[in-house]
């Protein structure tokens, strides 16, 4: 490295710190970071940011942890196992992935207490996507995990960045279909953990190795209803049906292969399927916002639209939180994640944290899954690997389904 290249590099990473203190500076000055903030913004990497601070809540005294990062220097993507059937820490997806520093993601099938016998699956409640890859879509409102939806939302809701740089929120429907020579049937389900009542869903390599049974149980308002007697299960290799059964099964799917799940009048129309028949199944997601691709996007919910809370936003009930804010036109992300450490654990309602990341700069903002999730990473320069930033208050850190990554750029 030459000394100009030394002095450039080291002239951005002054810059991307300035910037941080600057944003710790207006964020003071509205109340939402003490002075003492300023000497605890650090550099990890151009575009990208880290600093701490306390926060008052109505509960009492929290800690929070914030990651800043410049889009137009840095990238951000979907932290996940590799599979959507899936967990593991936040930490090791970063690693492995090579992020700097990232965040939990979205809600996940976590317990399965009222289905004696069944497998929780691991899988996120949401739509994702990553590397422009569509992973999964959306189960039904009233099969998600986690608290109640702001009024208006629903498990289509999605934050993501577009292939042209910039991070928005929006709302991904699941647009699909399974073709024979004789009908064309809607999709009602992809590699997700609940399929809407009468529905075909479809599964890929994408989704693992866990059952597809719990993919059968519960309906679409009730999550705790027991499973469905009615299924049936088709599996077709290279557009040729390969098997007919009634029970849906489990293990790896192989790369060519889609299994498809019916419930309901779902089974019945598979029951109809022959060995050696010709199927087809296509699927997309469809945005309803902005119609540009999207290059990675997961499942959560608004807090803050236009620097405005939503309406309806639960101002009583305090936790442990994680959440993303977006400002500057959707070229510079804020990831939020409060400390779970005991002296902080009374957290923040969902209000307080729009009005956080508002007063951090924040004009959109989005839910994510909190509690024992809440994990931010990041990593040093020069070090080997992140560090967990926050002190989980699943020690020392749960699995969890996915999360948001941030990778320097070259």
């Amino acid at each position: 490295m030459t000394h100009r290249q030394r002095r450039f590099g080291a002239h951005r990473v002054v810059a991307v710190l300035l910037t941080v203190l600057g944003l710790l500076a207006g964020a003071a000055l509205v109340g939402a970071a003490p002075a003492g903030a300023l000497q605890r913004g650090t550099a990890l990497a151009r575009g990208v940011g880290y600093w701490q601070y306390d926060l008052q809540g109505a509960q009492g005294t929290v800690h929070a942890h914030v990651l800043s990062v410049d889009l137009r220097a840095a990238r951000a993507g979907l932290l996940y196992p590799g599979k959507v059937a899936a967990r593991a820490t936040v930490s090791a997806m970063a690693d492995t992935q090579g992020a700097v520093a990232g965040v939990n993601g979205d809600f996940f099938n976590i317990s399965e207490a009222q289905h004696p016998g069944v497998e929780a699956t691991g899988a996120a409640v949401g739509p994702a996507i990553a590397e422009g890859r569509v992973l999964k879509s959306a189960v039904p409102d009233g099969q998600r995990f986690g608290p109640a939806l702001p009024p208006g939302a629903t498990t289509r809701d999605v934050f993501g960045v577009g292939v042209d740089g910039r991070a928005r929120l929006d709302r991904l429907s699941l647009a699909g279909s399974v073709r024979t020579p004789t009908e064309r049937l809607p999709l009602g389900g992809l590699n997700q953990y609940a399929l809407p009542v009468d529905s075909i869903g479809a599964f890929t390599s994408d989704w693992g190795e866990a059952s597809r049974v719990r993919a059968t149980c519960g309906t679409d308002t009730d999550r705790a209803a027991g499973c469905s007697t009615d299924t049936s299960e088709v599996t077709v290799r290279r557009g040729r049906v390969v098997s007919v059964t009634d029970r849906p099964g489990g293990g790896a799917i192989a790369a060519g292969t889609t299994v498809l799940v019916g419930r309901e009048a779902g089974a019945r129309e598979l029951r109809t399927f022959v060995v050696g028949e010709r199927v087809a199944v296509t699927h997309r997601l469809v945005a309803a916002g902005s119609g540009v691709p999207y290059r990675f996007a997961l499942g959560g919910y608004p807090v803050l639209r236009g620097g405005v809370p939503v309406a309806g936003l639960d101002d009583r009930t305090s936790a442990v939180r994680t959440a993303v804010g977006t400002a500057d036109g959707g070229r510079r992300l804020l990831l939020f994640a409060l400390d779970g450490a005991p002296a902080y654990r009374s957290g923040l309602t969902l209000a307080e944290v729009a009005s956080a990341l508002r007063a951090a700069g924040a004009v959109d903002a989005f839910s994510l899954d909190g509690g024992g999730s809440t994990t931010l990473v990041a990593r040093e320069p020069g070090a080997a690997g992140v560090s967990v930033r926050n002190h989980p208050t699943d020690a020392p850190e749960r699995a969890v389904a996915g999360g948001i990554g941030v990778f320097a750029r070259p």
